[in-house]
């Protein structure tokens, strides 16, 4: 059986450490917001809620970065997350992480997997 993959964006759409693009994602749950960023060459991608307290993260639409780009942050609490893992480093959800999504880059851009699993 093939598995199923649904574009999110164009790989060049993702900048290193920079901007996130946002999308939304069924789930068993419903439609949850979620984003892609790119971290050390690789696309990442999570549903856009903060592990302590399920607010979105971006203090902006689609910036998710700190400063440095070395986590992305929530922008609510300030809790900062290993873009590469989703594991809390700082903060109230300290050892939690952020529900990650199975993503692939391919030369056409980056698609979300097996999406009505996550």
């Amino acid at each position: 059986m093939a598995q199923e993959k649904r574009l999110i964006c164009a790989a060049e759409a993702l900048a290193e450490r920079g901007k996130g693009v946002r999308f939304s994602v069924r789930t068993p749950a419903g439609d949850m917001p979620a984003f892609a960023v790119r971290y050390r060459g690789q696309a990442h991608a999570y549903v856009n809620r903060c592990a302590h307290a399920w607010v979105e993260l971006d203090w902006n639409n689609g910036e998710f970065f700190d400063i440095s780009g070395l986590y992305l942050v929530c922008a609510t609490h300030g809790a900062a997350y290993r873009p590469d893992t989703g594991e809390c480093m700082h903060g109230p959800c300290r050892g939690q992480k952020l529900v990650k999504l199975d993503v692939v880059e391919q030369p056409d851009g980056i698609y979300l997997l097996n999406e009505k699993e996550s």
